[in-house]
């Protein structure tokens, strides 16, 4: 009997997975973390892995003896060691389409609740302040405004169909892709020209050496002062202690963050404190419908690996030697 490990705590087996994995005489187990001496060793004895955001080292991968298929059940990739992984002959999989709409609206209401100024009218009305013109203003018209879109894969380019709607001009930055200008309404630019034309920034490229950090000091320094940073894709992407400062001396007007370096944030984590710096829980991608989504998708390519099929989404093509 084919032997699948679901590793993550929080990812509870139902019997989506227990259904699936049965009918091809596959036994489903949950382990934690991959942090303990039993989750490794279940690992280690599985023909197949499921992974959310835990890592999987070149390390781990020498010693899983019978896996065909590492299953990222979401869309970053940046935790496993993919190259290792084929190497070894193993199948990398990801579910990069399954929480588009929900990531590219996210990042939208982001936009939206510092343009519209929503936190300080709530505070405002809750406080008795019927209209409190001091903590609203300026709000300048949405309507014109520029968003600069740093990556431009499927949701960078949803957000940029969403901000169209909104009267939104969009610059975009992504030295990946060649954007038919016309038909996509953005203008390709340059890193520079998007960091100092930009009202708002949102990041929606992977994390990788090159992309790690690229909003550091140096980018934020170029930014507008009036300048609006959102961030849905990855934590590392930003130097968040660079960020802060920049918030905090007035050299862009603030932040909102569904992504952190380090997830869950300590109580005294810095960024917390700033009232101009928004954070929500790395809940973007959340609907029930892609929490659906990702776990059928990343199952049904488990499914066809472990019955001698190639996956519907592979991030690497291994060679068995």
């Amino acid at each position: 009997m084919k032997s699948v490990i679901v590793a993550h705590e929080s990812y509870i087996i139902s019997e989506l997975e227990h259904d699936a994995f049965s009918a091809i005489d596959a036994r489903v187990t949950q382990t934690g973390n991959l942090e303990t001496a039993e989750a490794l060793e279940a690992a280690r004895k599985a023909d197949a892995l499921m992974v959310t955001i835990q890592p999987v080292d070149a390390a781990l991968i020498a010693s899983l003896s019978n896996c065909d298929i590492i299953a990222r059940v979401g869309a970053g990739l940046d935790a496993i060691d993919i190259p290792a992984a084929s190497e070894r002959g193993i199948w990398v999989t990801s579910v990069p389409d399954y929480s588009i709409d929900e990531v590219s609206t996210h990042a939208i209401a982001l936009l939206l609740n510092h343009a519209r100024r929503l936190p300080a009218m709530f505070a405002s009305v809750k406080a008795g302040q019927w209209y409190d013109a001091a903590a609203i203003e300026p709000a300048p018209r949405l309507q014109g405004q520029v968003l600069g879109l740093i990556g431009y894969g499927r949701i960078g380019s949803a957000v940029a169909a969403k901000a169209r709607g909104l009267g939104l001009h969009a610059l975009v930055y992504d030295p990946f892709v060649t954007i038919d200008e016309t038909q996509a309404g953005v203008k390709q630019v340059e890193l520079d020209e998007l960091l100092k034309s930009a009202d708002f920034i949102s990041l929606h490229t992977p994390l990788s050496d090159s992309s790690r950090h690229i909003i550091n000091g140096a980018a934020l320094e170029k930014m507008k002062p009036s300048a609006y940073l959102i961030n849905t894709a990855r934590g590392e992407l930003v130097d968040e202690a660079a960020l802060l400062n920049a918030v905090a001396s007035g050299s862009i007007a603030g932040a909102a963050l569904d992504v952190l370096s380090v997830e869950p944030p300590l109580p005294d984590f810095p960024l917390l404190r700033d009232e101009r710096i928004t954070i929500t829980p790395h809940a973007g991608w959340y609907s029930e419908a892609s929490k659906l989504d990702v776990r059928v998708k990343a199952i049904d390519d488990v499914v066809r690996v472990l019955t001698g099929k190639a996956p519907r989404s592979p991030v690497n093509n291994p060679t068995r030697s």
